[in-house]
């Protein structure tokens, strides 16, 4: 029995680079929310840019920030994880070196950008509806770090691999969305975030739904005794899931159906 939905949003709940959330969604979710099944959003994505696009129900669901570095579940933020200081210089660094790539590093409480071309500025101010300041070096960031996140509209691919080749030893380096490199302690992933919240609620894990697209939902779809990756997925996604879909809103409304 399905206690417990947990979603990823860009590529997921958000297809083809939309920026807003079919209005359906928030209907579906207080549907199955009203049935007794908790609804998780867990993303990449700050808290804040999740609840801006939850905003019509953002106090009556959880939230996985930052691929699982943070978590929100009754109003109580908790940090799972943090990157050390001395690997995050250095990780950033070699990114800036990167040309192609745009950068943003997560604290806990901001996103912190430099100044960068308008466009990208607008992207995760306005689009991603990021908390964010504006620093001219990264080592004015005083709080923890809890993700770097390195954007490559021309090669993520190719940007992942390099980056792998230079840091997987000491930190993960997986795909985000269709054009993000996230970096991530080894700890930390949006699984571990869900177990916890698993643990709070007394929830097993055979009792959970989870959707996904990418490498930072791997995690989460194994863990899940019920798992789909939709059908834009790659192989290995889809592989970790117990099944693929067209439309998360399509599962979401055979679920109730059947409750």
């Amino acid at each position: 029995m399905v206690k417990l939905i947990a979603s990823d949003l860009d590529g997921t709940l958000l297809i083809g680079g939309e920026h807003v959330l079919d209005p359906e969604i928030y209907d579906l979710v207080t549907a199955l929310q009203e049935k007794g099944i908790t609804f998780i959003s867990a993303s990449g994505r700050q808290i804040a840019s999740q609840r801006n696009l939850f905003a019509p129900i953002a106090d009556q669901i959880s939230y996985i920030a930052e691929n699982g570095a943070i978590y929100l579940h009754n109003g109580e933020t908790k940090v799972v994880t943090e990157i050390p200081r001395e690997l995050s210089m250095r990780i950033l660094d070699e990114v800036q070196k990167h040309t192609d790539c745009d950068i943003v590093v997560s604290g806990v409480t901001s996103c912190y950008i430099l100044p960068q071309s308008e466009a990208f500025a607008y992207h995760i101010q306005h689009e991603l509806n990021n908390k964010t300041t504006f620093v001219n070096s990264f080592s004015e960031i005083d709080e923890p770090i809890v993700k770097i996140a390195a954007q490559n509209h021309k090669d993520c691919e190719g940007s992942a691999a390099y980056f792998h080749g230079l840091f997987s030893s000491e930190i993960h380096v997986i795909t985000a969305g269709n054009d993000w490199v996230d970096f991530l302690p080894f700890d930390c992933n949006k699984g571990v975030a869900l177990k916890q919240i698993c643990d709070v609620l007394n929830i097993d894990v055979a009792d959970v739904m989870a959707f996904g697209d990418q490498q930072n939902d791997l995690d989460m779809l194994r863990l899940a005794g019920i798992s789909y990756a939709v059908a834009t997925a790659s192989d290995e996604v889809k592989a970790s899931a117990t099944h693929v879909t067209e439309s998360v809103k399509g599962v979401l409304k055979q679920l109730l159906e059947t409750l």
